[in-house]
């Protein structure tokens, strides 16, 4: 153990001043000390959910980890779920308290992707999520302009939002949802409300999975449902600076840059606050139209990948 090692809640924290990322002054102890500080409002959206973290190693890419490593300690909270995709069973971590979050903090555990039901009705979504994905470029404007469609799409259904930065480039839009919810409501749902949105103003907003066919347009993802993960309110995110997604109010979107909440500002912006949780609306019920509307309407993956095929048959036929 090294002088800058140290014990916080029975767990040992290891190489606190080595650099996270290659060519930036941010160190693991930034890290630790960041998520540290507001466990008390990552945490509520962590709890009880399966957890995949996103984890930078030294002198390695960062990758995404959803099983448990062999040498977690035994008293880190856990589920097996059986992933069909890859036909195995897939060990989750649950991250419920401050110990198991420093944990993971120390093994450069830097994103935080829950899934968006719970462990106890893992067919009940919370929430639906709707995200935005701008195109190439410095254009966070246009973000924001499609989140005035998709706010403007959830008030003609009679639903609200609450909307965070993604840490990234784009903006989650979070509605929260009436228990009863199943997972399939809520993924035709959110396919409505993208077309909706999509339909408000075609020349920003585009639902196109393919990325050659958005054309400059924000992409309004609707495949955040079922199986989905979304990255956490607070979770920071492997980019330079180490940005945070952050809540912010619907009226201030314009007034901000995702570059302004980063490991470093963000402990400072929050007092005592929770703003996440304060700007979070009840939970509501989906309108049976827009359900309805949702299931005649594709899912976008699956569509992708027939179009993927046939354009690869036409290649082939015209070459």
């Amino acid at each position: 153990m090294g002088d800058a090692d140290e014990t916080r809640d029975g767990v040992g924290l290891t190489n606190l001043d080595q650099p996270l990322l290659a060519g930036g002054d941010i160190t693991k102890r930034d890290l630790v000390d960041y998520l540290d500080a507001v466990r008390e409002r990552i945490l509520p959206g962590l709890a009880d959910r399966p957890l995949s973290v996103v984890r930078l190693l030294r002198g390695q890419d960062p990758f995404m980890q959803k099983n448990l490593p062999k040498y977690t300690p035994a008293w880190v909270r856990r589920t097996d779920v059986w992933a069909e995709a890859s036909h195995r069973q897939v060990t989750y971590a649950l991250c419920d308290d401050r110990r198991t979050l420093l944990w993971f903090a120390n093994q450069r555990a830097v994103e935080y992707h829950p899934t968006l039901s719970t462990l106890a009705r893992p067919e009940h979504p919370t929430h639906l999520v709707l995200d935005l994905d701008p195109p190439e470029g410095e254009v966070f404007g246009l973000v924001v302009g499609a989140a005035a469609l998709v706010r403007q799409a959830l008030a003609d259904a009679g639903l609200a939002g609450a909307v965070k930065t993604s840490g990234s480039k784009g903006v989650h839009i979070f509605v929260p949802l009436a228990a009863t919810t199943t997972a399939e409501e809520a993924a035709a749902a959110t396919r409505a409300l993208a077309a909706h949105a999509e339909r408000l103003d075609p020349a920003l907003a585009t639902t196109a999975f393919i990325r050659e066919d958005r054309g400059g347009r924000v992409f309004v993802d609707a495949t955040r449902a079922h199986g989905a993960t979304v990255v956490a309110a607070y979770s920071p995110r492997v980019r330079p600076g180490l940005p945070v997604s952050f809540p912010v109010a619907w009226d201030d979107l314009d007034a901000v840059s995702p570059a302004d909440f980063t490991v470093r500002t963000v402990p400072g912006l929050l007092a005592d606050g929770d703003p996440w949780a304060a700007a979070m609306p009840a939970p509501q019920r989906l309108p049976a139209e827009l359900v309805a509307e949702g299931r005649t309407i594709p899912v976008a993956r699956v569509q992708a990948m027939h179009e993927g095929k046939r354009r690869a048959r036409a290649r082939r036929a015209a070459g």
